[in-house]
Protein backbone atom coordinates (compact mmCIF):
# COMPACT_ATOMS: atom_id res chain seq x y z
CA UNK A 1 0.00 0.00 0.00
CA UNK A 2 1.39 3.44 -0.93
CA UNK A 3 1.75 5.92 2.14
CA UNK A 4 1.60 9.84 1.60
CA UNK A 5 4.10 11.35 3.60
CA UNK A 6 4.74 14.95 3.52
CA UNK A 7 7.96 16.97 3.33
CA UNK A 8 8.64 16.89 6.81
CA UNK A 9 8.41 12.88 7.06
CA UNK A 10 5.31 12.54 8.38
CA UNK A 11 2.44 9.90 7.16
CA UNK A 12 -0.48 11.65 6.86
CA UNK A 13 -3.92 9.58 8.58
CA UNK A 14 -6.58 9.96 9.82
CA UNK A 15 -7.87 8.73 13.58
CA UNK A 16 -11.58 8.00 14.57
CA UNK A 17 -13.19 8.69 18.12
CA UNK A 18 -16.73 6.92 17.79
CA UNK A 19 -19.25 7.23 20.75
CA UNK A 20 -22.01 4.51 21.76
CA UNK A 21 -25.47 5.62 22.27
CA UNK A 22 -24.29 6.14 26.10
CA UNK A 23 -21.84 8.13 25.13
CA UNK A 24 -19.24 5.95 25.59
CA UNK A 25 -16.22 5.84 23.22
CA UNK A 26 -15.17 2.54 21.14
CA UNK A 27 -11.92 0.93 22.12
CA UNK A 28 -10.10 -1.85 20.71
CA UNK A 29 -6.89 -3.61 21.15
CA UNK A 30 -4.74 -4.36 18.25
CA UNK A 31 -3.88 -8.07 17.20
CA UNK A 32 -0.24 -6.39 16.71
CA UNK A 33 1.37 -5.50 19.05
CA UNK A 34 -0.50 -7.68 21.44
CA UNK A 35 -2.69 -5.78 23.75
CA UNK A 36 -2.29 -2.91 22.81
CA UNK A 37 -5.54 -0.17 22.63
CA UNK A 38 -6.04 2.06 21.29
CA UNK A 39 -8.89 3.91 18.80
CA UNK A 40 -9.19 3.03 15.01
CA UNK A 41 -6.84 4.97 12.88
CA UNK A 42 -5.01 4.50 9.62
CA UNK A 43 -2.79 6.26 7.01
CA UNK A 44 -4.10 8.24 3.94
CA UNK A 45 -3.87 6.23 -0.17
CA UNK A 46 -2.77 9.05 -2.23
CA UNK A 47 -5.21 11.38 -3.82
CA UNK A 48 -7.55 10.47 -0.97
CA UNK A 49 -9.29 13.34 1.02
CA UNK A 50 -9.30 12.90 5.06
CA UNK A 51 -12.92 12.52 5.16
CA UNK A 52 -12.94 9.33 2.73
CA UNK A 53 -9.92 7.96 4.28
CA UNK A 54 -11.59 8.09 7.50
CA UNK A 55 -14.73 5.87 5.76
CA UNK A 56 -12.70 3.32 4.42
CA UNK A 57 -10.14 3.00 7.54
CA UNK A 58 -13.73 3.04 9.50
CA UNK A 59 -14.72 0.18 7.67
CA UNK A 60 -11.42 -1.27 7.31
CA UNK A 61 -10.99 -1.54 11.06
CA UNK A 62 -14.21 -1.69 12.25
CA UNK A 63 -16.43 -3.71 9.09
CA UNK A 64 -18.37 -0.41 9.66
CA UNK A 65 -20.16 1.47 6.44
CA UNK A 66 -20.73 4.70 6.31
CA UNK A 67 -24.52 4.61 6.98
CA UNK A 68 -23.60 2.78 10.40
CA UNK A 69 -22.77 6.28 12.08
CA UNK A 70 -23.03 9.94 12.41
CA UNK A 71 -20.38 12.40 11.49
CA UNK A 72 -20.06 14.76 14.43
CA UNK A 73 -17.07 16.71 14.13
CA UNK A 74 -13.74 17.14 12.39
CA UNK A 75 -11.01 18.48 13.94
CA UNK A 76 -9.53 21.71 12.77
CA UNK A 77 -6.05 20.93 12.91
CA UNK A 78 -3.59 18.33 12.30
CA UNK A 79 -2.41 16.47 15.37
CA UNK A 80 0.85 14.99 15.14
CA UNK A 81 3.52 12.45 16.72
CA UNK A 82 6.64 11.40 16.29
CA UNK A 83 7.34 7.22 16.34
CA UNK A 84 9.88 5.99 18.85
CA UNK A 85 13.47 5.35 17.16
CA UNK A 86 13.31 2.26 17.08
CA UNK A 87 10.14 2.16 15.41
CA UNK A 88 11.54 3.91 12.40
CA UNK A 89 12.22 1.97 9.12
CA UNK A 90 15.17 3.65 8.59
CA UNK A 91 15.89 1.83 4.94
CA UNK A 92 12.26 3.31 3.27
CA UNK A 93 12.54 6.22 1.04
CA UNK A 94 10.96 8.39 2.26
CA UNK A 95 11.77 8.53 5.78
CA UNK A 96 8.75 8.16 8.13
CA UNK A 97 9.64 9.80 11.46
CA UNK A 98 5.58 9.96 12.37
CA UNK A 99 2.47 10.58 12.05
CA UNK A 100 -0.68 13.62 11.35
CA UNK A 101 -3.62 12.65 11.62
CA UNK A 102 -6.90 14.75 10.91
CA UNK A 103 -9.65 13.42 14.07
CA UNK A 104 -13.03 12.29 13.46
CA UNK A 105 -15.74 12.00 16.44
CA UNK A 106 -18.56 9.64 14.64
CA UNK A 107 -21.54 7.95 16.86
CA UNK A 108 -22.72 4.82 16.16
CA UNK A 109 -26.33 4.66 14.78
CA UNK A 110 -26.61 1.41 13.73
CA UNK A 111 -26.45 -2.40 15.76
CA UNK A 112 -23.67 -2.79 17.52
CA UNK A 113 -23.86 -6.45 15.64
CA UNK A 114 -22.51 -4.91 12.83
CA UNK A 115 -18.82 -4.65 14.18
CA UNK A 116 -16.63 -7.37 12.38
CA UNK A 117 -13.51 -7.29 12.92
CA UNK A 118 -13.24 -9.91 9.80
CA UNK A 119 -14.71 -8.06 7.28
CA UNK A 120 -11.26 -7.70 6.01
CA UNK A 121 -8.46 -10.14 5.52
CA UNK A 122 -6.19 -9.02 7.75
CA UNK A 123 -7.86 -7.42 11.05
CA UNK A 124 -6.28 -5.19 12.93
CA UNK A 125 -8.48 -5.68 15.83
CA UNK A 126 -9.79 -8.65 18.06
CA UNK A 127 -11.66 -7.05 20.63
CA UNK A 128 -13.53 -4.07 21.91
CA UNK A 129 -15.19 -2.40 24.63
CA UNK A 130 -16.90 0.79 25.43
CA UNK A 131 -15.08 3.47 27.90
CA UNK A 132 -15.28 6.47 29.49
CA UNK A 133 -14.31 9.34 27.93
CA UNK A 134 -11.05 10.40 29.41
CA UNK A 135 -10.23 6.64 29.79
CA UNK A 136 -8.17 6.21 26.87
CA UNK A 137 -5.26 8.89 28.16
CA UNK A 138 -4.23 6.95 30.27
CA UNK A 139 -3.95 3.65 28.68
CA UNK A 140 -2.56 4.61 25.31
CA UNK A 141 0.67 3.87 24.06
CA UNK A 142 3.20 6.54 25.35
CA UNK A 143 4.00 8.29 21.73
CA UNK A 144 0.39 8.63 21.17
CA UNK A 145 -0.56 10.53 24.15
CA UNK A 146 -0.24 13.98 22.87
CA UNK A 147 -2.29 13.53 19.85
CA UNK A 148 -5.14 11.75 22.02
CA UNK A 149 -5.50 14.20 24.24
CA UNK A 150 -5.67 17.11 21.39
CA UNK A 151 -8.64 15.16 19.98
CA UNK A 152 -10.24 14.26 23.09
CA UNK A 153 -9.91 18.33 24.19
CA UNK A 154 -10.88 19.55 20.81
CA UNK A 155 -14.46 16.96 20.75
CA UNK A 156 -15.19 16.91 24.58
CA UNK A 157 -17.71 20.81 23.75
CA UNK A 158 -19.10 18.16 21.12
CA UNK A 159 -19.92 15.13 23.41
CA UNK A 160 -20.61 17.28 26.69
CA UNK A 161 -22.58 20.50 24.96
CA UNK A 162 -24.32 20.70 28.10
CA UNK A 163 -21.99 21.77 30.20
CA UNK A 164 -18.33 23.91 29.99
CA UNK A 165 -15.47 21.79 31.02
CA UNK A 166 -13.52 23.38 33.40
CA UNK A 167 -10.01 24.40 32.79
CA UNK A 168 -9.23 22.03 36.20
CA UNK A 169 -11.29 18.99 34.46
CA UNK A 170 -8.75 19.52 31.46
CA UNK A 171 -5.58 19.87 32.97
CA UNK A 172 -7.06 16.80 35.64
CA UNK A 173 -7.23 14.30 32.10
CA UNK A 174 -4.16 15.85 31.25
CA UNK A 175 -2.10 15.22 34.04
CA UNK A 176 -3.56 11.84 34.62
CA UNK A 177 -2.38 10.75 31.28
CA UNK A 178 1.04 11.59 31.71
CA UNK A 179 2.41 8.37 33.99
Amino acid sequence: MSQVIDTDGFREGVGIIMLNERGRLFWARRVKPHNAWQFPQGGLMPGEKPLDGMYRELHEETGLLDDDVELLAESKDWYRYYLPKQMLRRDSEPLCIGQKQKWYLVRLVSDEANIDFQATESPEFNSYRWVHYWYPLKRVIPFKRRVYRQALKAFAGVVFPERDLTRDEIIEASDSSTG
